[in-house]
Formats: structure tokens, sequence, C-alpha cells
């Protein structure tokens, strides 16, 4: 009797050694992109088409939205952006526990320099996606030749290792020109840490012989492989798609055949990929610049991030322009909309 109860506690403890194990490969599965929460709604974090500013809007089914604060600055650009006082091309995500959110935009303002040329980027944080503190990275301490540094994003890396020991950093992506090294605009990455206010110097992503920029990665569980989007000026200009088997690459040069060729000859860039609450298939989101006005539009993609079709217009958003979108939960969605109340309420 002793013999088998001590078998049955040893395959209970077997069981418990097995559940552990497996719950931990699933986080750590889960938890090597960018983490995913809420299941009621939508933000679409953006740079205004009307300024050099960052703002917000909220939807219930990914393509019809109300602009918060009207389409106004949710923060104070020139106090944030300490180089030029603009921030462009807003991304926004959870950080890597789920208790905040990280953002990274350019530092840049045209309307002020009369220049496309900038030098650095902007680091974001905040408890609540209303106050945010930042930390501006200026480029020219890696490289006093830069011209610019443009369209940054984050993808959380669970196994990056830093020279201490510590696991964890936050890969943030992006294009530099610097026509000391190269006469064309390529994508650099480095590494930020969990503080989320200092980044490693600049590698170079990959160089296919051409200008890319506006570069948007995702993970997908479909085919278990990295998808990067990208706004190539080599060959036939537009948005394609390419995948790697590693974040960091290899990247192989995408097909002249898969890409988004439904707008004919106008011009397309910022792309951002998101997936709709409960469906496998993709939401490709961009803007169409070419146009008088512009159209920023939302095609549809496979659940491989292939095969895009269906492109319509993003309805209610004034000013739409390059940025992200991210699933938020019902308490944010309501947390957004009463700031938005209550700051028109004041004014």
């Amino acid at each position: 009797m002793e013999i088998k109860q001590q078998i049955i506690k040893k395959m209970i403890y077997l069981q418990h050694i097995t559940t552990a194990v497996t719950l931990f490969f699933i986080t750590t599965v889960t938890f090597a992109q960018n983490p995913q929460k809420g299941n009621y709604g939508y933000l679409y974090c953006h740079m205004s088409d009307r300024g050099e500013w960052t703002a917000y809007a909220v939807s219930r089914d990914g393509y019809h939205y109300q602009d918060i604060l009207g389409g106004d600055s949710i923060f104070s650009s020139a106090r944030l952006a300490r180089i030029e006082g603009g921030t462009r091309d807003a991304y926004i995500c959870r950080d890597y526990h789920c208790k905040g959110y990280l953002m990274v935009t350019t530092d840049m303002c045209v309307r002020k320099s009369h220049t496309w040329n900038n030098y650095g980027i902007d680091l974001l944080k905040s408890k609540d996606m209303i106050h945010w503190t930042s930390t501006t990275i200026d480029f020219r301490k890696f490289s006093s030749t830069i011209q610019r540094v443009w369209a940054p994003q984050i993808f959380w890396n669970p196994t990056y290792q830093w020279k201490d020991g510590k696991k964890g950093g936050y890969m943030i992506y992006y294009s530099i020109l610097d026509k000391s090294v190269c006469p064309y605009d390529r994508m650099y990455y480095s590494y930020a840490d969990k503080s989320f206010t200092h980044i490693t110097a600049p590698q170079l992503l990959f160089d296919w012989g051409y200008a890319t920029i506006d570069a948007d990665i995702n993970y997908l569980t479909s085919d278990h492989l990295y998808h990067l989007l990208i706004k190539k000026e080599g060959g036939e200009p537009g948005i394609y798609t390419t995948t790697s088997k590693s974040l960091t690459g290899p990247w192989e040069k995408p097909s002249d055949k898969d890409y988004v060729h439904f707008e004919g000859k106008k011009l397309c860039e910022g792309p951002s990929a998101f997936q709709l609450i409960g469906d496998k298939t993709w939401r490709i989101a961009y803007i169409q610049y070419s146009d008088h006005p512009k159209h920023y539009r939302i095609c549809k993609a496979d659940k491989h991030l292939r095969n895009f079709s269906d492109p319509v217009d993003i309805q209610g958003v004034s000013g739409p322009q390059h940025g992200s979108f991210m699933r938020i939960t019902k308490v944010e969605y309501d947390r957004l909309l009463n700031w938005s109340r209550s700051l028109k309420i004041r004014q």
C-alpha cells in the first residue's frame, strides 16, 4: 500500500513539473513578441497630418474610429522631443509585463527646420497612456555625419542577452541615412534596456541595394516566422513583405510579385499590420501619400500576411498619417474617452 501511495505521489509530482514546464514554454513563446491584451477595441496612435504631433483615435471594429481630444496632440511634443520639438511616425505597444505602455517617435519638425533631415528618436513611457515621460536619443553620438533617423518601432525580445548576463531587451528598429557610409536609407536596429532609457549602438539589419524605410515586424503563429513589411524604393516601389526565422535576419529580398499593387501607380508608405479580435487574418494600414488629399487605407491579408486585397479608407480620424494599432480593454477604451470628454468640458 505504501509503495502504491509513493508511486501516486511521484506521478502527481511529475504532472506538476510537466505543467510548470509547459506553462513556462507557453509564456516564453507568447512573449517572444510584443504582448497583446484587450478584446474590446483598438487604439490608433499616429502622427497627425495636421501637424508634427502624436494623436489618438479609438475604435470598436478596427475600421471606424473616434478622435481623442479632437485629433489634437496627446502630449507636448515641444517638451518630450528635445532635439526638434516634433514627434512623427508614432509606434505604441505594451511593455513586456503588460504593466505599462511604450512609444517611439521620430524626433523631427520639418515645419521648423525646413528640411527632411533629423538626428534622433524619442523613447517614451507611460502607466496610463495619458501621462508620458521621454528619453531623447541623439544619434550624432554614434555618427557625426548622420543625415536622418526615421520611423522607429519596437519588438520585445526575451532572449536578448546583455553583457552582464541579464536577458530581455526591446529591439528598436529604424532607418538611417548616413551618406558617408551609404548613399541610401537602410534599416538598422539597437536594443533598449528594460528601463527604456538607453540603447545600444546601431547595427545594420539588412541592405538590399536600394533605399528602404518604414519597416513593420510581426511574429506569426501560422508559420512560426517573423514577417517584415517594408517600403522599398528600388525596382517596383511599394509596400512589400518578406520573412525570416530570426528577428535580426537574414531577411531575403522580397518578391516583386507580392506587394500592395492594387493601388496602381499610387505611392504608399508607413505600413502597420494588426489582427482583428478573434480573427486569424490580418489588416494592413498605410498612407497613400500621392493622392491629394491623401488617403489612409486599410486592406486585408490572409493568416500568413500575404495576398493583399479590399482596400478601404479609415473612417472618423482627422488627419490620419503614419502610425500604429494596439488592441485595448474596455477600461482603457473608457479611460481615453473620459479623458477626451473631460478636457473638452474644461475648454
